[in-house]
């Protein structure tokens, strides 16, 4: 934003987009015009502006923006709070009078959105609760532009294909805010519509409605479970030891999935760090594998027939889920890039707390993982009709041995069972070395990449763990003459896949 345009913001007398503020600590105020913001009641779908640091006159507070409030009003966006998730841009304009934070806001297309459980909206300078007769109108604005399959009508089915008694006794106290919802005295259409669990349009449930409430999900949407399988050995040509599904609606569901995980899958033994002393080693750390089965529910493409795929191995467990990435997210900005395909689940599954805070969820299961000493996660990001992560179980030997000594002998089935741990990064990487040792400059380089810290991340970080590559001065692993050489286990993987 330039000068001259947030000139125009401060004189504009357009108030229903436009909220001036001198105050940098009531996160509230600020997270409800955000939320009135994202709603738009007038329906112009312009853009609107939470100006931090400017008076109700349009003059100038002298505000000095530092890198904390910048992080504080940026993280709004994630907290949870405002659901369905707002899209908002924060930006620091300098000027000789101080400075000003302006907060953009794009009205949402998933209305209504609500403030911890209440709607806000904004008509001129009015910022209040909405009504009933407004909430309304959001909702029918919501359905008719259907941008989400979620959002979208199951024309077969009724109300009776639904489980209005856990929507009425268990979800709503939790979406809604208790006050407005003991006021509520609309009838059960309207109340469903304005979560969007059902279309007044089409006098349907929606298909969110179905997926989580439904009373029987897969007569409308044949792929609508969760199937498990543990195989015997380390590939899908062994005996299968144990097959469940995990069928119904999410409601149900999510919870007998959870407690399956951590009573079938998840093992855990002590193991000494002291003489006196003993840590908890898990297979699998429960809350990791936990995240990477809701992430998967979460963001699952629903029209296709393929269930979610939980398969366990001797050494591992793959989760498989339809529908690649989605939206902006692509393989070269993920995970720091997000979108919701399912945006009206992610947040009834905020509300149900089985997600506590959005766009964090990789992060997480990394931090898990790397607690419970394991081996981060693999996610295949680079096929464009199915999501996969892979989580090696903590109790096989590391693969690092592997590539501990260069001269050691790689037989071929080392190298192919190392190959399956190779993530396209890792393998673009392992393809540019020849003969001679190349710095992080030289391979950033070849690769065509710009951003160093993701280069260390996705590329380098990966290989040194999978012993594919050495470091020519291991013990000092920031030295400015550091380079990196294949292994032999990496020449041996480079061979095999090429």
């Amino acid at each position: 934003m330039t000068k001259e345009e947030l000139r125009q913001l401060l004189i504009c007398d357009e108030t229903y987009r436009i909220e001036r503020t001198v105050s940098t600590n009531d996160m509230d105020k600020f997270q409800e015009a955000i939320c009135a913001f994202s709603n738009d009641l007038p329906g112009s779908r312009k853009k609107g502006y939470l100006l931090i640091g400017v008076h109700d006159d349009g003059t100038l507070s002298g505000l000095q923006v530092n890198d904390q409030l910048m992080t504080k009003i940026s993280g709004i966006r994630s907290d949870g709070n405002i659901l369905p998730l707002p899209v908002m841009n924060t930006e620091k304009i300098s000027t000789s009078e101080g400075d000003v934070l302006v907060v953009e806001v794009t009205p949402s297309f998933a209305t209504p959105v609500r403030y911890r459980g209440r709607t806000f909206v904004r008509v001129g300078p009015r910022r209040d609760i909405a009504s009933a007769e407004e909430e309304r109108i959001l909702s029918e604005r919501s359905m008719s532009s259907l941008p989400t399959f979620d959002m979208m009508p199951c024309w077969e089915a009724t109300l009776a294909d639904i489980d209005i008694e856990a929507i009425r006794n268990q979800y709503m106290p939790r979406a809604i805010d208790a006050e407005i919802l003991s006021e509520d005295r609309r009838e059960l259409k309207e109340q469903l519509t304005s979560l969007r669990l059902y279309s007044r349009q089409y006098d349907c449930p929606s298909m969110a409605a179905i997926i989580l409430f439904g009373k029987n999900p897969r007569f409308f949407l044949p792929g609508c479970y969760v199937q498990f399988v543990r195989f015997a050995g380390k590939d899908k040509g062994g005996e299968i030891l144990n097959e469940r599904e995990f069928q119904g609606n999410l409601f149900t569901m999510l919870p007998r999935l959870e407690m399956f995980a951590n009573d079938a899958i998840v093992t855990q033994r002590p193991v000494p760090v002291s003489l006196f002393r003993e840590k908890t080693v898990c297979n699998y750390p429960k809350a990791a594998l936990r995240e990477l089965l809701n992430n998967a529910i979460m963001h699952r493409t629903y029209q296709s027939n393929t269930p979610i795929r939980l398969y366990q191995f001797d050494d591992r467990i793959e989760i498989m889920n339809a529908g690649g990435l989605y939206g902006e997210a692509r393989p070269e900005n993920f995970p720091t890039v997000n979108a919701y395909r399912n945006p009206i689940i992610a947040e009834a599954m905020k509300v149900m707390k089985y997600v506590n805070m959005f766009n964090r969820g990789i992060s997480r299961v990394q931090e898990y993982l790397e607690d419970n000493g394991s081996e981060p996660a693999r996610f295949f990001v680079d096929k464009l009709t199915v999501f996969e992560v892979c989580v090696e179980d903590a109790n096989l030997t590391d693969m690092r041995r592997y590539g501990a000594n260069a001269n050691e002998q790689i037989t071929p089935q080392v190298a192919t069972q190392v190959t399956t741990q190779v993530t396209t990064q890792v393998k673009a990487l392992i393809d540019i070395f020849g003969d001679t040792p190349l710095t992080r400059i030289e391979i950033l380089e070849k690769l065509s990449l710009a951003n160093r810290v993701w280069l260390l991340k996705g590329y380098i970080k990966p290989a040194l763990r999978l012993g594919l590559i050495e470091m020519t001065i291991p013990d000092k692993p920031n030295s400015r003459l550091q380079q990196y050489r294949l292994t032999s286990l990496g020449l041996a993987v480079k061979e095999q896949l090429a």
